[in-house]
């Protein structure tokens, strides 16, 4: 046995003292990269309803001087670093939900619509898709609430050629956001605000495509089985925030009171982004329904967190503002 393995100890070194010399293929990989993600959903439950974030999509821009008022790029500069962020960009993620109550399915919000879709190369504009990937059928959907009317909510109304996008649904819509972006002295008033005029002109677009055929709703109503919505003004006049709730379990869809790269306004309440039309109401808002998601220890689902957005807001020590503390990810139902 020693002989052998002394032999075979010798031929091994051998062989190794050439392999400089023998001429090799280098590796190849198993498969090519992957070139797309998977189609984004993710599902948890509310007691016996069952929420399905169902995502939009996620776009880097430029910082813009402008992006918040109440703060510089520097400022807004030193919060992406302390959270390893790139400066100078921001990203923007966009998650309506679709809630299946048992009796009826419910979308809240609908994305940036099939247009963004071509236009970005698939970077926005995905909520159609997805639905699709998450086997929910446009067709199927029963209930529509909208919860104010800037394009990244109400765009998704449409697909293709203009066409309903959720043909059977009846579309719910804020009361007092209807009333005031379908006036047009309101929509007088906002000329010469970049703004202003493109919401109006995007709003009329949307709902004159679906013969304004819409169902107005009030604040602090039920809207759907479960589903309550909540006054939430500020980012917009009639700007909605939803409760959904069954049994003992209930979920804040918090929508815009945070909107953009929202935690930013997380973490500086006092900001405000350039979209908030009365900015000191947007402030009094999300502070108000901060304070009450702490106060009744209830998770939040964010349309502009991080996918899928579902997180719980707890306030900073020296409580100036406030900190998203991101949900356990489930893989299972």
């Amino acid at each position: 046995m020693t002989d052998i393995t002394r032999r075979a100890t010798l031929a091994g070194a051998a062989a190794s003292a050439l392999l400089p010399f023998v001429k090799t293929s280098p590796a190849s990989a198993a498969a090519p990269p992957a070139t797309a993600q998977n189609a984004s959903f993710y599902r948890y439950n509310v007691g016996t309803h069952q929420v399905t974030v169902v995502c939009d999509g996620v776009a880097t821009v430029n910082l813009t001087d402008n992006y918040a008022a109440g703060a510089t790029k520097d400022d807004i500069n030193k919060v992406f670093a302390e959270h390893h962020l790139p400066t100078d960009k921001v990203t923007h993620t966009f998650n309506p939900v679709v809630i299946n109550t048992g009796p009826k399915l419910v979308v809240i919000d609908t994305g940036l619509g099939p247009d963004q879709f071509a236009q970005t190369k698939g970077k926005v504009g995905q909520f159609h898709n997805n639905l699709a990937a998450a086997s929910i059928d446009r067709a199927a959907v029963d209930t529509v609430i909208i919860s104010h009317f800037h394009g990244d909510h109400i765009n998704g109304l449409l697909a293709a050629e203009n066409k309903p996008a959720f043909p059977n649904a009846e579309i719910l819509v804020p009361a007092v956001e209807w009333k005031f972006w379908m006036d047009d002295g309101e929509m007088s008033k906002g000329t010469g605000n970049p703004i202003l005029e493109n919401n109006f002109k995007n709003i009329r677009r949307v709902f004159d495509a679906l013969g304004r055929k819409v169902t107005q709703y009030e604040s602090g109503k039920e809207v759907a089985p479960g589903i309550t919505s909540v006054a939430s003004p500020g980012h917009t006049p009639g700007h909605n925030s939803f409760i959904v709730a069954s049994g003992a379990e209930k979920v804040l869809v918090q929508v815009d009171i945070t909107a953009g790269a929202a935690f930013l306004f997380v973490k500086h309440p006092e900001w405000n982004i350039a979209s908030d039309v009365d900015k000191p109401l947007a402030q009094e808002t999300r502070r108000k329904l901060y304070d009450m998601a702490i106060a009744e220890k209830m998770p939040i689902q964010a349309f502009h967190a991080a996918f899928p957005g579902l997180v719980r807001v707890e306030k900073e020590k020296d409580g100036s503002g406030y900190r998203w503390i991101p949900s356990i990810w489930n893989a299972s139902l």
